[in-house]
């Protein structure tokens, strides 16, 4: 018999998702060394001292199970956010954090809005609990469409809104205003996730108080993540700020120790260390200028990020990844965002950035 069979169709379905391909496994293939990763907007600086003295620290006791409730680390978004313990979540990273909040409150039939070219994670959430998708078209420039989205939550009676901000992969970027006036005119049983997994990365005059909407909006999830500016991307964790009535029901299916000690530790070392993610920032905002200078003088498009990526659009640009897989460059393929003739490349260090430009000024050489 086909095992397949048995599970449900909308399971059967699904195309899983394809992470960055790593360092190891392109050594692997190619057989060279050297190789650039700016795939999969990790931090170019790795994770702070602070936390990688925590992770030390909390290896002692590995053979004992986790704190279930992850108690230190809930403290130490309490006293950031001004937030009671029963309104966070903890996640084997955002994604963890995503899932939960379509497995608590969607059942099959029901209807999620998100934007096209949004973040992957949104329709395989959706889908994996045999919920409906809409992709509400992208505005001009990739960015969300906030009232078309409004529009379609309210005529499909949706049970939850995705948005991201800024967006992964296109990077665009929503002000705090247009996201307001977007709650204030959504129906309050309709949940609003808020992934806003490069919320470090917004230069100061961007930022806006989400944490502050919580008093307002029951119905609001703000998702976060210490994979991308804190640097613990393989220790997979995040956390989710919420009404208490929501943060139990995603308690009630989250897994019992789905963040780890070591991981836990860490956080709460990066949390608090605020110099780091500072200095991330300002790497991140050098190498954005270097990455778009460079991409404009080699005369290709690409669209204003808020994160630490650029999209950009090249012919041929299945072709042109392989290509930059052979110069030892891993950059990442977005054509399962509807983005056919695009590539992102992550901000790393300056020497990695420089490496990428020359590589792909060498292919579009080759190419001519």
């Amino acid at each position: 018999m086909n095992y397949c069979d048995l599970a449900p169709p909308y399971i059967r379905a699904i195309a899983p998702y394809q992470p960055g391909k790593p360092i190891a496994e392109l050594e692997r293939e190619l057989g060279i060394s050297g190789i650039v990763k700016l795939a999969s907007n990790e931090n170019p600086l790795g994770a702070s001292p602070a936390a990688v003295a925590a992770m030390q620290e909390a290896i002692k006791t590995i053979a004992l199970y986790p704190d279930g409730n992850g108690f230190e680390l809930k403290d130490a978004l309490h006293k950031r956010y001004n937030v009671a313990h029963a309104n966070i979540t903890l996640g084997n990273g955002s994604n963890d954090l995503l899932e939960l909040a379509a497995r608590a409150f969607l059942v099959p039939g029901d209807r999620v809005v998100y934007s096209a070219h949004a973040f992957a994670v949104y329709a395989l959430a959706t889908q994996a609990v045999g919920a409906t998708g809409i992709s509400v078209p992208a505005a001009q420039g990739f960015g969300h469409d906030l009232p078309a989205m409004l529009a379609a939550a309210r005529e499909n009676r949706a049970k939850i809104v995705f948005i991201a901000n800024p967006n992964n992969p296109t990077g665009t970027f929503l002000r705090g205003d247009e996201l307001l006036a977007f709650m204030r005119g959504l129906p309050p049983e309709i949940l609003v996730v808020l992934d806003e997994a490069y919320n470090e990365y917004l230069p100061e005059d961007k930022r806006y108080d989400s944490v502050s909407w919580l008093r307002e909006f029951p119905n609001l999830i703000i998702s976060r993540t210490f994979s991308k500016a804190y640097g613990l991307a393989g220790l997979r964790v995040g956390y989710a700020l919420a009404h208490e009535q929501v943060t139990d029901m995603m308690n009630r299916v989250r897994q019992p120790f789905n963040v780890n000690s070591v991981a836990q530790a860490a956080a709460v070392a990066a949390l608090r260390d605020v110099s780091f993610v500072k200095k991330t920032f300002e790497l991140n905002r050098r190498g954005m200028v270097q990455i778009a200078e460079g991409l404009d003088k080699l005369g290709l498009q690409h669209i204003p990020s808020f994160g630490n990526f650029l999209a950009f659009r090249i012919g041929g640009a299945t072709a042109m990844y392989r290509r930059l897989l052979e110069l030892g460059v891993i950059v990442r393929p977005i054509a399962n965002y509807d983005m056919p003739d695009w590539l992102r490349v992550s901000i790393g260090l300056e020497s990695e950035n420089a490496k990428f430009l020359n590589a792909l000024k060498q292919a579009l050489g080759e190419i001519k």
